[in-house]
C-alpha cells in the first residue's frame, strides 16, 4: 500500500520515477502531512507479521506461520522460498497469522452501503453449509527477514476470515505497520466470538477492533463470514474477495480507493477511513462454490480469469484449499516479478495516466476456502 493520509488530505502523486505517499506524523494530537519522494518501484505496501502475541482463551485455537529467513526451502523455481516455513498450533478452532464485479452489484463506496447479490436462487441458500478453508502467504522478498506486514485469520467455530494489509509508509518513519494490521486482526477475532451465536454483525465487529488496536500505523481490513443466510462480508480498501462458481468468477468485491494506489484504510491516529465507511456484502453460496480472500498482493498482480483458471485446475486434481491457496499465491509473485505482461496494477497506472508495466512486487496473501454441505 502507497499511501497513507487524512481523508482531508486525499492525494496519491506517482510519477513516472516516482511516487510520494502522503504520511501522518505520529503525534497524538494531531496528523501532518509531508510529502517523500519513492522509487515507482518501491511504492508497495507493507504488510503483516505473522506472530500471535495473545493467549487462546479457552475455546478459541490460534496458529500462526513462522517465517525462516535465514533459509530457503530447496526447490527449482527461484522465486518459491519465501512462504511458510511452518506451522505452530496452539489450537484446532482457529488460525491467525499475521472477473469484474457482478453487473447487478453498484460500487457505491457510501457509507452503510450494503449490497444483496443473488448469484443464485434463494432457495438454494438454505443448504447447511460450512467452510473448508487453507491459507498461503509469501512476503516481500526485501521483508522476508521481518516476516512481511500481512495478517490474516480463519476461524471455524464461528465460520469466518479475515485479511489485513498495513500501510508501507509507516516505515520511513521507523514504524512496522505489519504491528497496526496483526493486532487489527487479532482483535477482529476476538471480537467475532463476543458476538452473539448465529447473529454476527461485521461492521459491529470491525468497529470493535478498531477502537480496540493500539499500535502505531493504517491498515486495510476484509471479513468475510460463512452464516445462514449465504457470505457476509465487509471491506475497506483494496484487499478483498472473489466467489469462484463452476471454474468461472461469479462475484468480486470492488476495490475502495480515494485514487490510483490510495485505498481507503483504518489509521491509528483516527485520521483515516472509519470502520462505517466499509462496504458490505451478503451473498447467496451453494456447495462447490469457491472463496477466495487476499490482500492487493494478490488482485494487482492476478485477473480473475488468472485465479479462477487455477482454482478449477486444483479442483480437478483434487487439491485442497490450502494447496490451492499456494498454487495461487505463487503464481501472483510470478507475475509480480515479470515486468513483460500486463497486469491489474499496470492497467489501473495506465489509466490513471502513468507509463507503467508489468506486476507490482508486494506481500501476497491467499485465503482459499472450499463451500461444502
Amino acid at each position: 500500500m502507497a499511501v497513507c493520509g487524512s481523508r482531508t488530505h486525499i492525494g496519491h502523486f506517482v510519477g513516472n520515477v516516482t511516487a510520494r505517499r502522503l504520511q501522518c506524523s505520529l503525534s497524538v494530537k494531531s496528523c501532518t502531512v509531508s510529502y517523500n519522494k519513492r522509487g515507482f518501484q518501491n511504492v508497495t505496501k507493507a504488510n503483516i507479521s505473522l506472530g500471535n502475541k495473545g493467549r487462546p482463551n479457552n475455546f478459541m485455537l490460534y496458529q500462526y506461520f513462522t517465517t525462516n529467513v535465514a533459509k530457503r526451502r530447496t526447490n527449482l523455481n527461484p522465486h518459491k522460498g519465501f512462504g511458510l516455513e511452518g506451522f505452530r498450533n496452539l489450537s484446532h478452532e482457529c488460525f491467525f497469522s499475521g472477473i469484474t464485479s457482478a453487473s447487478n452489484v453498484s460500487s457505491d463506496n457510501s457509507k452503510g452501503t450494503e449490497q444483496i447479490v443473488d448469484v443464485v436462487n434463494s432457495s438454494e441458500a438454505k443448504i447447511s453449509l460450512q467452510l473448508n478453508s487453507g491459507s498461503f502467504y509469501l512476503p516481500h522478498p526485501a521483508k522476508a527477514k521481518t516476516g512481511g506486514e500481512d495478517a490474516h485469520f480463519i476461524c471455524t467455530l464461528t465460520p469466518a476470515i479475515g485479511v489485513a494489509d498495513g500501510v508501507g509508509g509507516w516505515a520511513d518513519l521507523g514504524i512496522d505497520a505489519g504491528l497496526y494490521a496483526r493486532e487489527l486482526m487479532s482483535h477482529s477475532l476476538s471480537a467475532i466470538q463476543d458476538e452473539p451465536k448465529g447473529s454476527v454483525d461485521l461492521i459491529r465487529v470491525l468497529e470493535k477492533a478498531y477502537v480496540r488496536t493500539k499500535a502505531k500505523g493504517s491498515s486495510t481490513a476484509c471479513i468475510v463470514a460463512l452464516t445462514e443466510g449465504g457470505l457476509y462480508a465487509v471491506n475497506l480498501g483494496d484487499s478483498g474477495f472473489m466467489l469462484v462458481r463452476n471454474g468461472c468468477a461469479a462475484f468480486k468485491s470492488p476495490s475502495q480507493q480515494h485514487g490510483f494506489n490510495f485505498p481507503y484504510q483504518l489509521d491509528c491516529n483516527n485520521a483515516g477511513d472509519s470502520p462505517s465507511s466499509a462496504m458490505v456484502f451478503k451473498i447467496t453460496v451453494v456447495p462447490g462454490d469457491v472463496l477466495i480472500v487476499g490482500t492487493d498482493g494478490l488482485f494487482d498482480n492476478l485477473y480473475d480469469e488468472d485465479i479462477s483458471g487455477v482454482v478449477f485446475q486444483a479442483m480437478e486434481a483434487g487439491l485442497g484449499p490450502q494447496m490451492t491457496a499456494q498454487r495461487i499465491a505463487e503464481l501472483a509473485q510470478l507475475r509480480a516479478m515479470d515486468h513483460t505482461k500486463s497486469s491489474p496494477f499496470s492497467d489501473g497506472a495506465r489509466e490513471a495516466g502513468f507509463d507503467y508495466h508489468g506486476g507490482k512486487l508486494d506481500d501476497i496473501t491467499v485465503v482459499v476456502s472450499y463451500i461444502t454441505e
